[in-house]
C-alpha cells in the first residue's frame, strides 16, 4: 500500500486542465480548413478525394466530407490551409459548410434539456459499420488524462440507461435497424449525436449502396467533424452542447 502511496506521488496530477487551459496540438495536427483565395481552388477541389470542395462562383468546403487528409493544401497551399484549431463541431448539417468566414459553432441545448444532462450525460455508443477508429478516440476520453467522467458524461452499456446515443460508422443496411431499435430503446427526451465523416456523410463508403446513413427521421443535434474526431474535438463539441463552455 505504501508503495502505490509513494508512486501517485511521484506520478502527480495527470489528468489535462481543458477547458481551463489550452491543450498543446502537435505540429501535424490538422484543424479547421481556411479557404484563403479562389485562384487554385479548382486545383484543390480535384486534389479532394471525397468531393469535400467546391470551386466556382460559389467556393465551399464541406467538413461533414473532409477526412482532413491533407491533399488539397498539397495541391494548392494558396487556395487551402490548415489550422490548428480542435473545435470543428457544429449543431446544424448546414454549419459544416465553410465559405471563408468565421465558422459556426455548436449551440447549446435547451435550458430544459440543460438542466436534465448538464451534470450527468449517459450516451449509448453505436458503431453503425464503422472501421473502429472514430470508436477507439472516444474509448481515449474515458482514460485518466481526459476524464471525461470529471464532467458528468459517460458511455452505458444500455440504451435504457441513456439520455442518448453517439453514432459512428457510414451506418450500413446491416445496422440501420440495430440504430432505430438502440435509438427507440432511449428514454426521451434524448439526444443524438453524429461522430466523424462517415457517420455525417458517409466518409469513404458515401455512395456505396450498402450505406444508407442516418435515418432522416432520427434528429441529429450535434456534429462531429474528422477521419477520426480527435478526442479533444469530440469533449468540446460535448461540452458545448451542455453549456458548459462558449
Amino acid at each position: 500500500m505504501i508503495k502505490a502511496f509513494f508512486a501517485r506521488l511521484r506520478q502527480g496530477y495527470r489528468t489535462m486542465p481543458y477547458p481551463a487551459a489550452p491543450v498543446k496540438l502537435p505540429p501535424r495536427y490538422l484543424g479547421r480548413p481556411l479557404l484563403k483565395g479562389r485562384a487554385s481552388l479548382a486545383v484543390a477541389a480535384a486534389a479532394c478525394p471525397y468531393g469535400a470542395i467546391a470551386a466556382g462562383d460559389a467556393p465551399s468546403l464541406d467538413l461533414g466530407r473532409c477526412v482532413f487528409c491533407g491533399a488539397c493544401a498539397k495541391a494548392a497551399p494558396g487556395a487551402v490551409e490548415f489550422t490548428r484549431d480542435h473545435r470543428l463541431c457544429a449543431s446544424a448539417r448546414r454549419a459544416l459548410s465553410l465559405t471563408g468566414g468565421e465558422m459556426e459553432r455548436a449551440e447549446p441545448l435547451t435550458r430544459e434539456l440543460r438542466r436534465l444532462f448538464g451534470r450527468s450525460l449517459r450516451l449509448r455508443q453505436v458503431s453503425a459499420g464503422g472501421c473502429n477508429a472514430c470508436e477507439a478516440d472516444c474509448n481515449v476520453l474515458g482514460t485518466l488524462a481526459w476524464d471525461m467522467g470529471r464532467f458528468g458524461i459517460q458511455f452505458v452499456a444500455s440504451p435504457r440507461h441513456a439520455d442518448g446515443v453517439l453514432v459512428t460508422g457510414p451506418v450500413t443496411r446491416n445496422m440501420e435497424l440495430a440504430l432505430r431499435k438502440t435509438y427507440d430503446a432511449v428514454p426521451g427526451p434524448k439526444i443524438v449525436i453524429a461522430c466523424g465523416a462517415c457517420a455525417i456523410a458517409g466518409g469513404p463508403y458515401a455512395g456505396h449502396e450498402e450505406c444508407v446513413g442516418i435515418p432522416k427521421d432520427i434528429p441529429v443535434d450535434l456534429y462531429v467533424p474528422g477521419c477520426p474526431p480527435h478526442p479533444l474535438t469530440i469533449l468540446d463539441g460535448l461540452l458545448r452542447l451542455l453549456g458548459r463552455i462558449d
